[in-house]
């Protein structure tokens, strides 16, 4: 997919959107009272700003770094999620969907950027195998007879 294209602008600012969001969330948590969380508080904030940042890089161009840099994000924010929710993390125990909503609009902030990430890179497989030349069975490349024209 050509990332000047309209789609993979409009990609590119969903994607940047969904990892805003997140930040933003997590910022807030900080501000709101995390901040006196030790090891937690920094984490929220580290999460906002790793997602700001690269959000506010995607608004400019969306290389595959980029893209999985943003997948890494969530992928991180989703973790510590499940980890509070079950084992802990650095002592630090949380319970269901809290606090609310912030939780909630996290995970689907999160999800959406996995979702996002995974279906543009499947979109860009599918570009590349179309685009490449086709092989007989010798190795030899034989001719696209999809774009050509018939003899007259």
């Amino acid at each position: 997919m050509n990332t000047r294209s309209l789609p993979a602008l409009a990609l590119r600012l969903v994607l940047a959107a969904t990892l805003a969001a997140s930040g933003y969330i997590h910022a807030q948590l900080y501000i709101d009272g995390y901040r006196y969380i030790h090891v937690i508080g920094p984490l929220f904030l580290l999460q906002a700003a790793a997602a700001f940042a690269v959000a506010a890089l995607l608004l400019l161009a969306a290389p595959l770094l980029l893209r999985i840099a943003a997948a890494a994000v969530a992928i991180g924010a989703l973790a510590g999620f499940a980890t509070s929710r079950t084992i802990g993390l650095f002592g630090f125990t949380e319970r269901g969907l809290q606090p609310a909503p912030q939780a909630l609009l996290s995970l689907i902030a999160e999800t959406l950027t996995l979702l996002i990430v995974v279906a543009w890179q499947a979109s860009e497989v599918r570009q590349h195998r179309r685009t490449r030349p086709h092989h007989d069975e010798t190795g030899r490349v034989r001719p696209d007879l999809r774009n050509t024209a018939p003899d007259r």
